[in-house]
C-alpha cells in the first residue's frame, strides 16, 4: 500500500523548465478551463483610470526611499531599463495556471528564502542550500498530501525591506534606517545609510546571477528525485528530522525500483528536473518599472522582476502607489494581510487587484500570531466565500511571532510558529476552505536567529551564529520540521494514514 501511494505521488513533483524562455501563447492558447488569462488586458485599466507602468507615480507612495538626485536614478533605472528581462512572461503564466489549480484545491504554495538578500553573504553555497532545503520540504509535503507542491523561493529580489521608523538610533546618534541592500548599507555610517540608486543596478546582477544558479539546480541534474538522499543538509543529518527524511526517501526509492521495473521511464524530465519559481515582495517601484515590459503575443503587461510580487501589510493602501503598480501587470499577485484588516477591506483589496477574479490571479498572505488569527480569519474567510472571490489562502506564521529578547537580539519561537500554523490549518477545517499553503523566511544554513525546534535553540544560543540581514530566519533543521507538521496535517484532510 505504502508502496502504490508513493509510486502515485512522484509525478507531483514537477518537471517543467521554469527558467527556460516559454514559447508564447498564441491568442487561441490563452483561456485555459479555469480562466486564469481569459481576460488578456483587463487587468490594464480600472476605478483608478488608465494604468500604465509609470501611473503609480500620481499616487501617494509608502515605505519609499528619498534619494538626493533624482539624475542618478534615472540612470539607474534606465541601464536596468536596457538590460534584459529576468523572467519571461511563459514562465509567469504558468505559474499562474499552476496557483489556479490551488485555489480548486488541487495544490499547495511552499515559498521560502530569505528575509532579505545581502550583497555581501551572496555566494553559490548559500542559493544552494536553501534551495535544497525547500526540495527537501516539497519532496515531504507531496508525499504527505498527495497534491502537487509549487515552490517558490523569496530569491533574486527579495532585497527591500519596509521599516516601522524612518531613522535608527544607537548611542544617541540617529541615522537612516536600514532598506534593504537595494536601497542602502546595513553599517551603521551617514555614507553606508546614503539611498544609492547604484544599489538597484547591483541588486539586478546579483538577480542575474541566482537565477543563473537555480536554472542550473533545477533542471541541470540536482533535482533528479534519485539524488534525493544527496539533498539532506550536513548540519541536519545527525537530527531526528534527518532520520524521518531518510525513512521517507527509502519509500520513494522503493517506488522507483518498482516503477523501473514496470517499464516507466525514471531518467526523463518528470523525475530529473523541477519547477522552481521566484518572487518578492514588490516595494521599490522604480526598479519594478524598469522591469516590467509588454509581451509582444498578448499585449499584456509583465513586471519581469520575478514571476509573483507581494504587497506588504505597510502598503496596500487602496489609493498608494503600490495597489496602482500592481493592479496593471499580469504576474501573479500576493498581498499580507494582519488582524488589522477587516472583511470590507479585504473585499475591496481582492477588486482593485483581481477585479475580474481571474483563479490564481490573487493569494492572500496571513499574518497574524496564532490567537488573533481563530479570532479574525473565520470572518475573512466568510466574505470572500459570500462574495464568490477566487483566492489562494497561505499562512505566514513567521511575521506574527516576532519579539526582542533581553540580549537585544530579535527573534522567534518555533512553538509560537507552529501553533499560527495549526490555527491557520484548524480554522479552514472549520470553514470548508482549502489551506493553500505557506510562506516563511528560512535559510539552509546551520543559523541560529530563531529559538526552540527539535535543536532546542534557546535565546543564550543566538549569538552562536546570528547573521541575518534583517529579520530572523529558521534554519534548515526547523524548516523542514515544519515540513513533516504540514504534512501530517495534509494527510490527515486526506484521510490517510500517519507518516511513520
Amino acid at each position: 500500500m505504502k508502496l502504490l501511494l508513493a509510486l502515485s505521488l512522484l509525478p507531483n513533483l514537477g518537471n517543467a523548465f521554469a527558467f527556460s524562455p516559454s514559447s508564447p501563447l498564441r491568442s487561441s492558447q490563452v483561456s485555459s478551463s479555469l480562466n486564469v488569462l481569459s481576460d488578456n488586458k483587463a487587468t490594464g485599466t480600472g476605478s483608478s483610470g488608465v494604468w500604465s507602468p509609470g501611473s503609480w507615480k500620481e499616487f501617494t507612495p509608502h515605505q519609499m526611499p528619498i534619494y538626493d538626485d533624482a539624475e542618478e536614478v534615472k540612470v539607474a533605472t534606465d541601464q536596468i531599463e536596457k538590460s534584459s528581462p529576468l523572467v519571461f512572461a511563459g514562465e509567469v503564466r504558468e505559474l499562474h495556471t499552476q496557483l489556479a489549480k490551488a485555489t480548486q484545491g488541487q495544490g499547495f504554495l511552499l515559498m521560502g528564502g530569505d528575509c532579505a538578500e545581502s550583497f555581501e553573504q551572496f555566494n553559490v553555497d548559500h542559493v544552494r542550500d536553501t534551495f535544497r532545503v525547500i526540495l527537501q520540504m516539497a519532496l515531504v509535503m507531496t508525499f504527505g498530501g498527495a497534491i502537487p507542491i509549487i515552490k517558490v523561493g523569496r530569491m533574486a529580489g527579495q532585497f527591500a525591506k519596509p521599516r516601522s521608523e524612518p531613522n535608527e538610533e544607537i548611542d544617541g546618534v540617529s541615522l537612516p534606517s536600514y532598506r534593504g541592500d537595494i536601497v542602502n548599507s546595513e553599517e551603521f555610517t551617514a555614507e553606508g545609510r546614503k539611498n544609492n540608486p547604484e544599489n538597484m543596478v547591483k541588486a539586478y546582477h546579483q538577480s542575474t546571477q541566482t537565477l543563473n544558479i537555480l536554472r542550473a539546480f533545477s533542471t541541470g541534474g540536482y533535482a533528479d528525485i534519485s539524488r534525493l538522499h544527496a539533498w539532506n543538509l550536513d548540519f541536519v543529518d545527525k537530527t531526528e528530522e534527518a532520520s524521518r527524511y531518510r525513512k521517507l526517501t527509502t519509500k520513494v526509492d522503493e517506488a522507483l525500483r518498482f516503477m523501473k521495473a514496470v517499464g516507466v521511464d525514471t531518467g526523463g524530465p518528470t523525475f530529473t528536473k523541477t519547477e522552481f519559481f521566484v518572487a518578492h515582495e514588490c516595494l521599490l517601484l522604480p526598479y519594478e518599472q524598469a522591469l516590467t515590459r509588454q509581451d509582444s503575443t498578448t499585449g499584456r503587461w509583465y513586471d519581469c522582476s520575478g514571476h509573483m510580487l507581494w504587497v506588504g501589510e505597510r502598503t496596500r493602501q487602496p489609493d498608494g502607489a503600490h495597489l496602482e503598480f500592481v493592479r496593471g501587470i499580469g504576474n501573479p499577485l500576493g498581498v499580507k494581510i494582519s488582524d488589522k484588516c477587516t472583511p470590507e477591506e479585504l473585499i475591496g483589496i481582492c477588486d482593485q487587484m483581481n477585479p475580474n477574479n481571474i483563479p490564481g490571479r490573487l493569494t492572500i498572505i496571513i499574518r497574524m500570531g496564532a490567537e488573533k488569527l481563530r479570532k479574525n480569519l473565520p470572518g475573512l474567510i466568510r466574505a470572500v466565500q459570500r462574495e464568490g472571490k477566487s483566492v489562494l489562502w497561505i499562512s505566514d506564521p513567521v511575521h506574527g511571532n516576532t519579539y526582542k529578547t533581553s540580549n537585544g537580539f530579535k527573534t522567534r519561537n518555533f512553538e509560537a510558529i507552529r501553533e499560527e500554523l495549526r490555527a491557520f490549518f484548524d480554522v479552514h477545517d472549520e470553514m470548508g476552505s482549502h489551506p493553500g499553503g505557506v510562506h516563511l523566511e528560512m535559510t539552509g544554513e546551520d543559523v541560529t536567529e530563531c529559538v526552540g525546534g527539535i535543536q532546542e535553540v534557546s535565546e543564550e544560543d543566538l549569538d552562536r551564529n546570528y547573521i541575518t540581514a534583517c529579520d530572523p530566519r529558521l534554519n534548515g533543521v526547523q524548516a523542514l520540521q515544519l515540513a513533516f507538521l504540514i504534512a501530517e496535517r495534509m494527510r490527515a484532510r486526506s484521510g490517510l494514514p500517519e507518516l511513520d
